[in-house]
């Protein structure tokens, strides 16, 4: 059973965030993992924009980052592990500016981001941002994949 935990740093928890965590889950399963335990952290462009500038040394704002760990821990009373696979945050204001951008909704540029981040999370990889990339192409399956479900109504 894979688990997710959704917080918020520098910008409210939105009433939405149930609903975000119930499309990681889809997407995990999608992806068929298992005992996963992944953390999203929601927040603003001054935020992620401190953590890019930290990590990757990039002063600027982007919309999603990933942070892997990768580490496997005991279980709590079963005695399996789990998996911390790492992080994903997101920029609130960079989505809505992406979502403009690229002309999509904001809720189909968030489910994009959140997919873009776990699967950076389970190891896969771009050099470019070209859409025949394998890493971009998983995700536009898996994002039609899940076109039925959505996060923001």
């Amino acid at each position: 059973m894979n688990r997710v935990a959704v917080r918020a740093e520098e910008v409210p928890l939105p009433s939405w965030e149930t609903r975000l965590h119930a499309y990681s889950l889809r997407v995990l399963d999608y992806l068929h993992r298992d005992d996963w335990d992944l953390s999203v952290l929601l927040c603003n462009d001054a935020y992620i924009r401190s953590l890019n500038a930290r990590f990757r040394n990039k002063d600027e704002a982007t919309d999603v980052l990933s942070f892997p760990l990768g580490a496997a821990v005991p279980g709590d009373h079963t005695g399996e592990s789990r998996y911390l696979p790492g992080d994903i945050v997101i920029s609130l204001e960079s989505l809505e500016e992406n979502s403009g951008y690229f002309h999509v909704s904001p809720d189909e540029e968030l489910r994009r981001l959140l997919i873009h981040g776990i699967l950076h999370l389970d190891g896969y990889d771009h050099d470019t941002n070209d859409k025949t990339e394998p890493m971009l192409q998983l995700q536009e399956q898996l994002l039609a994949e899940l076109a039925g479900e959505h996060i923001l109504l």
